[in-house]
């Protein structure tokens, strides 16, 4: 097993305000949750989860946003904030902290939008920041494709360099690949990922990110001061 611990990191540029407060408040929603008890916490999640049998009957729009606060469990928590962490703040020092909010929010939309397209009859709640962080990795995966990630392998014990482009390339086939194989008239009814949530988050993200590159950078990152 292995996941990433950490990354080249940019010097200067925006504070990653909107990074840090989005980390707070996941945490502090997904601890007050687990106040609520068991039927509490799953009442909680199908209230302001997004169900796509909901929104195709025009129901709960506000649910489009509500949901990227919540999350499932420790292990879901975990690994979006790990994520979050790792990859938002260097997109938010380039583009900005109000860009980089709408940015966030519209990529957590596209990824919900085209979960529903493909689930329209699905009456399971999908809760998670993981289709907006994976806007968030699509765009790094433009404008930052020479920084390294530091990849902790459990089987070595030690962290080894990635490089992002092979890094982000291979989590998206992956998830492409479970989208795929999830598809089917069962899968709406059986919960689970929702992988074409994050398929859809991080096409948004790689579109929005050729343009923040196009917008923002000069040159390549090796160009940029970075640590």
């Amino acid at each position: 097993m292995f996941f990433p611990i950490g990354d080249d990191n940019i010097k200067g540029g925006h504070k990653p305000l909107v990074t840090y407060t989005f980390l707070a408040l996941n945490v502090v929603i997904f601890l007050w949750q687990l106040t609520l008890g068991a039927e509490g916490y799953r009442n909680f999640l199908y209230e302001f989860g997004t169900i796509p049998v909901e929104i195709m009957n025009g129901k709960d729009y506000f649910t489009l946003l509500t949901n990227v606060f919540l999350h499932g469990g420790w292990g879901h928590i975990f690994g979006n904030m790990v994520f979050l962490w790792i990859f938002a703040d260097n997109i938010e020092a380039i583009v900005g902290n109000l860009n980089f909010l709408a940015f966030y929010l519209l990529g957590g939309l596209f990824a919900s939008l085209l979960h529903i397209f493909l689930s329209p009859t699905s009456a399971i709640p999908a809760v998670g920041a993981s289709g907006a962080i994976s806007a968030v990795m699509g765009a790094y995966l433009v404008m930052f494709p020479k920084s390294q990630i530091k990849v902790f392998v459990m089987f070595l014990f030690r962290s080894v360099p990635v490089n992002a482009l092979m890094f982000l390339g291979l989590w998206f086939l992956y998830n492409l690949g479970s989208g795929l194989m999830s598809m089917g008239p069962e899968s709406a009814q059986t919960g689970g990922t929702a992988w074409w949530a994050h398929i859809g988050g991080f096409i948004f993200g790689v579109i929005a990110g050729f343009y923040a590159k196009k917008s923002y950078l000069e040159g390549d990152f090796n160009d940029h001061p970075h640590v």
